[in-house]
């Protein structure tokens, strides 16, 4: 690997502004930046969360090239860590990448130059770090300070946990006096608290940027049908743009590029069960802008350098608001004006909470339920979207005004709903603010339920006062309540009242719906819904072959190896090892031993095909 050979001392004799200017081509430092430089500098620990696009790599590139010894970085993702080297080196910051996707003699020749002070910056994968010989390797270096990017992978919380990034707590002990440096474009407060326990920072300074990104338009939509419509209608104000759609299963992205090339449109899917050599060149080309559109599940994206995204479309909702977020946030990084497109229906919601209902009961698992149901009430909302988001993470901002739906077309078809809010207060508070929602929504439709009897809430006044409401525009009428923080959820998914929802409830407010949230709950109702519209198709025959080989063998029938529900969910996620198995809908310890590495070596022999 080529690197530059630039004198150490050059970099020691320039202050941050000329070192700005000098290696990075800027005048000045964004907002918050300086902060963390100056921090890194001091020696000090520090957790740095900023948006995508905020300038988190410049805080820890700069100060490494005011410091002696090499910084190292490290990183989820191989893409990446390829992307940045290449643009240091082209900065002219000699720095390296070690993976392994490198030869011997390349690992060498990179661990000769380190021992040599001839790099600046090197970056690796957590996984590198849990290896006895790298960090033996490490301790005969001059280290500055260490860098963990992406450091919401940490937490067991987040939505992209890693398992060697927990692992990342051997930091502190191997390298007690070292530095360490998290950033993070995402995290919660759960999350901000994990990282900075698990990575055992001292005294660390948490520096938060604002989560507001003023370029970037959020819509969001209730999908009509498949959404294709609705999709070429959004792409018509981004012709010849780049930008990345994101769907459900591999099936969908494939049907999805192949439908908008026929549309015109320059488009491909991109998906984990594409050969290395597909996926790197489609990457290359959306990179290079030869490709405009990648139609991709989640694993498209992560991290990725390219600024002038112009759009990021979901055609299904995601699993949490940080998952979102992040995926939106790959759109205007070179700060132009952006736009995003959720499209969104009661089945997404009911298919995700599908797949957690499954997971063995635990905090993570109502940590799950309770994070689509986040999602779900962010898609739904009239409220500020951008707002919404920076509340979620604990950031306080003014309504956008101009660059979310919600706050272009306020007055859409709005009614109000002030008396049902406060029947639905009323049944909360009469309850003594004891049961869950369910519940307290069959008091006020008036339901029979034995357990209404036998608590005598069928005495209560306002039992029944709901009738003219379906459950469903109930539970929209909550949500809108839940939006407002005027109801909160306790232990046990218990509701109770907040401050705002005493003043609701007292007549001192009015609230207000979009009519239309209503009418869609009451037509969606009754509708049965089909959980495995798409799933892999080839795949799920292959699968079944199996179940009846194993079936015939075992003289039982195919369905008592697994289910189809089972088999199907199994092409949709394609499971490589014991654990994301067992995540699966019907898979537990006893059938894993007895089927599970079966179905595993099947799938793998359908990943390498």
């Amino acid at each position: 690997m080529f690197l530059y050979q630039v004198s150490f001392s050059y970099y020691y004799n320039m202050n941050k502004l000329e070192t700005l200017q000098y290696y990075f081509g800027h005048e000045k430092f964004r907002e918050q930046q300086e902060e963390v430089i100056d921090a890194i500098l001091n020696h000090q620990d520090l957790l740095m969360i900023l948006p995508t696009g905020g300038g988190k790599s410049l805080c820890y590139q700069l100060p490494s090239l005011l410091m002696s010894g090499v910084t190292v970085v490290i990183s989820p993702l191989l893409a990446l860590m390829h992307d940045q080297v290449l643009a240091l080196q082209e900065n002219g910051i000699p720095s390296a990448m070690l993976s392994s996707m490198q030869t011997l003699e390349e690992t060498r020749e990179i661990e000769q130059q380190l021992r040599s002070n001839q790099i600046k910056l090197l970056y690796v994968a957590p996984e590198r770090l849990m290896n006895d010989y790298f960090l033996t390797f490490l301790l005969e270096l001059n280290i500055n300070f260490f860098v963990v990017d992406e450091a919401h992978c940490v937490s067991e919380w987040g939505h992209e946990f890693r398992e060697h990034y927990r692992m990342l707590s051997q930091l502190k002990i191997s390298f007690p006096s070292s530095t360490i440096a998290a950033f993070t474009a995402t995290a919660t407060e759960l999350v901000r608290e994990d990282i900075l326990s698990n990575l055992k920072l001292k005294n660390p300074k948490v520096v938060t940027g604002s989560l507001f990104r003023n370029n970037l338009t959020i819509n969001a939509q209730h999908r009509q049908s498949d959404g294709r419509k609705q999709l070429v209608e959004f792409l018509k104000e981004h012709q010849n743009e780049a930008g990345i759609i994101y769907a459900f299963s591999r099936k969908q992205t494939e049907s999805l590029a192949n439908y908008l090339k026929t549309q015109g449109y320059k488009a491909e899917a991109y998906h984990a069960g594409l050969k290395t050599e597909i996926k790197n060149s489609l990457f290359a080309d959306f990179v290079s802008d030869n490709l405009d559109i990648v139609v991709a599940t989640i694993a498209f994206g992560m991290g990725i350098d390219k600024s002038n995204i112009r759009f990021v479309v979901h055609m299904n909702l995601p699993k949490t608001l940080e998952n979102y977020y992040q995926e939106i946030g790959r759109a205007g990084r070179d700060g132009l004006q952006a736009t995003t497109l959720l499209l969104f229906s009661t089945a997404d919601i009911l298919q995700q909470k599908s797949f957690i209902e499954a997971l063995p009961d635990s905090p993570y698992k109502e940590n799950a339920f309770e994070k689509i149901n986040t999602i779900s009430r962010f898609a739904n909302s009239e409220s500020c979207r951008h707002q919404q988001i920076a509340t979620y993470f604990h950031d306080t901002i003014e309504a956008c005004k101009i660059v979310c739906d919600n706050c272009l077309y306020p007055d859409k078809d709005i009614i109000k709903i002030t008396q049902d809010a406060q029947k639905l207060l009323s049944t909360i508070y009469r309850t003594k603010q004891s049961f869950g929602l369910h519940y307290v929504i069959d008091i006020l439709r008036g339901s029979k339920e034995q357990r209404i009897l036998s608590n005598t809430h069928n005495e209560l006044s306002v039992y029944g006062i709901g009738a003219n409401y379906s459950k469903a525009q109930w539970l929209t009428i909550a949500d809108k309540l839940l939006e407002l923080g005027a109801i909160g959820i306790g232990e046990y998914k218990v509701y109770h009242l907040l401050e705002r929802g005493v003043t609701i409830l007292k007549g001192q407010e009015e609230v207000s719906i979009r009519a239309k949230r209503l009418i869609i709950q009451k037509a969606k109702a009754k509708k049965k819904v089909n959980y495995f519209d798409d799933y892999e198709v080839e795949t799920f025959d292959k699968l079944k072959e199996l179940r009846k080989s194993i079936a015939s063998e075992n003289k039982i029938p195919p369905y008592i190896v697994f289910s189809d529900k089972t088999l199907k969910e199994l092409s949709n996620i394609m499971p490589s090892n014991k654990e994301e198995m067992l995540d699966v809908h019907g898979i537990g310890e006893v059938k894993f031993e007895r089927y599970g590495q079966a179905f595993l070596e099947l799938i793998k022999e359908i990943e390498n095909a």
